[in-house]
């Protein structure tokens, strides 16, 4: 008797003296539905932060008897999700507009005019610009000219971006401040006239030649309009995106802003391809921290769909003479990608028609072998001719897509490509070649939210519900899939996804948190949701 409680007591000793002490942690998160996005899917219950890093995942009860913290948050039930990630927008781009006149959804020329006017009312500026004209959404449908900008501002320059940002109207005025005329002609791009005088309408590359002429704000009011942008970003839970088209001073001032902490979101530069950048950055190598990654150039094959910029196999069906613009010679697009290559850089081009996807396709086959890790993408990936689709998978080729593109271009986009349209925004068919894609916005080309694209993704249906069965439904992508392609597959796109696309222990403490649950919520309630809280290297950086 004396030696079984001798045993007892041995055993009780063991057990109390063998159990470690909590460990400390800056948050713990627990009573939750925190949604992993890891290989498996799994859910969690509980998380535990330290220094921005994530350090165990579990139940409340192994997260809560094994980390004390002095901050806790009750999630009451809520799901967490990994900070969702825009593979391809244009943030300093986005942050420019707030410069300018919000033209999206005008209904007419008229009322583009209207807008202005009011805008211009509001500025000091000497040009008046504008960007989101969509001559889709006009009666006529037709592209148009500067006529009614000359009338209504006859002695200050205007210069008014398309939705795509592939094409501008310039007036009469800011066409002289670049010695624009009927003869002046540029590679890549296409100044329109009528009776040997310029419209207005520039498209493609031509739209640089006013562009340049205009004046850039000072480095305190982008600073300003920068931290503006970030924050309506994480207002709808996006910690990290790539900014698709990048120079250098732009690039500097990211990297200042970041490590001085005046800038929080994560940036995946894209280089425009400059000697300068190839200079300061290729030839020196990747550069990559935990915030800022330059390790790719950005190129264009093509313009955009909606002007008839887009580069075609065979002519527009509503403009029989029209194959689109391709922006670059192919042997020009060789050699960037060479220097690319040789430097460990990643490619990413620009290609909406099906004549700019094989020739990339094609340029990109003569340096990568199958079965390689080099990441090179499609960006856009519109129209593909079904018998190009299998040079994706072949050659690891990423499609970089934006589904709510889709959606946008449903009502206009038949009759730019006839019977072709079948081949168009194939994401399903591009998933099935690679087994995973990127899914973007865009921005400011389409919406901020990111939730808009995951909702066109598996729908194929706008806002409203239309159409019923959805836009060429047989190309949609699953829930599951949508979300990843917003969460890991865009890290893996931009070679990150060893620090963030999911929440997994050491990885980055990026998060959202939202009432509902992503994977079974209707459809139709998705554009109604709201981000609760947005959390950055386990900083609140937004809370509704």
């Amino acid at each position: 008797m004396f030696k079984l409680k001798f045993i007892i007591i041995l055993m009780i000793s063991s057990l109390l003296f063998s159990c470690e002490p909590p460990k400390q942690a800056d948050i713990l998160l627990y009573n939750g539905n925190i949604n992993s996005v890891d290989e498996s899917m799994t859910t969690y219950e509980a998380m535990a932060i330290s220094d921005g890093r994530i350090i165990s995942l579990g139940s409340d009860h192994d997260i809560l008897s094994a980390y004390v913290s002095e901050k806790k948050i009750d999630l009451e039930g809520k799901h967490v999700y990994p900070g969702f990630i825009d593979p391809h927008s244009h943030f300093m781009g986005y942050s420019n507009n707030f410069l300018r006149a919000d033209l999206t959804g005008s209904g007419s020329m008229e009322e583009v005019v209207d807008r202005l006017r009011d805008h211009a009312s509001r500025v000091a500026d000497e040009w008046i610009q504008g960007r989101g004209w969509d001559q889709n959404l006009w009666a006529d449908r037709q592209l148009p000219g500067n006529e009614l900008l000359n009338k209504a501002f006859p002695d200050r320059p205007v210069y008014i971006i398309r939705v795509d940002g592939h094409a501008v109207v310039a007036n009469d005025k800011a066409l002289d401040i670049a010695n624009i005329d009927g003869s002046t002609q540029i590679d890549g791009g296409e100044i329109v006239t009528k009776n040997g005088k310029p419209t207005g309408l520039l498209i493609g590359r031509a739209t640089n030649l006013v562009a340049s002429k205009i004046p850039s704000p000072s480095k305190e009011e982008t600073i300003r309009l920068i931290d503006e942008a970030q924050q309506n970003l994480f207002s709808v839970g996006l910690t990290s995106v790539s900014d698709a088209g990048l120079d250098k001073d732009e690039v500097m001032l990211i990297d200042s802003l970041q490590k001085s902490n005046d800038l929080k979101i994560r940036i995946y530069a894209m280089l425009n391809p400059t000697e300068e950048n190839f200079n300061t950055f290729v030839k020196e190598g990747v550069y990559a921290t935990d915030m800022l990654s330059i390790r790719s150039i950005k190129l264009f094959a093509d313009g955009a769909l909606g002007s008839r910029g887009a580069l075609l196999l065979e002519p527009y069906s509503d403009d029989k003479e029209n194959y689109g613009i391709r922006s670059e010679e192919p042997s020009y697009l060789k050699q960037v990608s060479k220097l690319a290559y040789d430097n460990g850089y990643q490619v990413n081009t620009h290609c909406i028609g099906d004549s700019a996807v094989r020739l990339m396709l094609n340029t990109y086959s003569k340096f990568l072998e199958p079965g390689n890790d080099h990441r090179w993408r499609i960006e856009h990936s519109q129209v593909v001719a079904p018998e190009d689709l299998a040079l994706f998978g072949e050659y690891n080729i990423i499609p970089s897509v934006q589904t709510i593109h889709a959606v946008s271009d449903m009502e206009w986009a038949p009759d730019r490509l006839g019977d072709r349209i079948k081949h168009a925004y194939p994401f399903r068919s591009l998933l099935d070649q690679t087994g995973w894609l990127a899914n973007g916005s865009d921005f400011p080309v389409e919406p901020t939210n990111p939730l808009y694209g995951f909702h066109a993704a598996f729908t194929r249906q706008d806002s409203e519900g239309n159409p019923p069965d959805g836009f060429i439904p047989e190309e949609a992508i699953t829930r599951e899939e949508a979300l990843k392609a917003m969460t890991i597959w865009a890290a893996k796109a931009n070679f990150e996804d060893h620090i963030k696309g999911s929440l997994e222990e050491g990885k980055v403490a990026d998060f959202v948190i939202l009432k509902d649950n992503l994977l079974e919520v209707p459809a139709e309630e998705i554009y109604d949701l709201s981000i609760e809280k947005t959390f950055l290297n386990g900083e609140m950086v937004y809370s509704k």
